[in-house]
């Protein structure tokens, strides 16, 4: 059974940083997109950052700051997040189409780790 396990988040202060990671688990041929998306209370979910096929995108708000990437060779996708701000705090979870070892390809998503900037 596929599934998608995210760590890295945690406590710290505007300005710090923080490395989100996200490692599929089970039998996994490639990682082909992943996008990290996060939640504030009372807000909708919303993309913070895409790859698909190396090509990436942001939001807006955290153009400059944050970066995406996947190491198929680990089987893991990374949200490397540089200059956090207080309006950063939400619970970020990792959503990935995969290609699997048996079976046809399928989109999951992580359970989420909780990102709080805060002074």
């Amino acid at each position: 059974q596929v599934q998608l396990v995210e760590s890295g988040g945690g406590s710290v202060q505007p300005g710090e940083s923080l490395r989100l990671t996200c490692t599929a688990e089970g039998g996994i041929v490639t990682i082909d997109a992943m996008g990290w998306y996060r939640q504030a209370p009372g807000n909708e979910r919303e993309l913070v950052a895409s790859i698909t096929d190396g090509i990436t995108h942001y939001a807006d708000n955290v153009k400059g700051r944050f970066t995406i990437s996947v190491d198929n060779g680990k089987k893991t996708g990374y949200l490397q997040m540089n200059s956090l701000k207080p309006e950063d705090t939400a619970t970020y979870y990792c959503n990935a189409k995969i290609t699997p070892i048996a079976g046809w390809k399928l989109e999951t998503w992580g359970l989420g780790t909780l990102v709080t900037v805060s002074s």
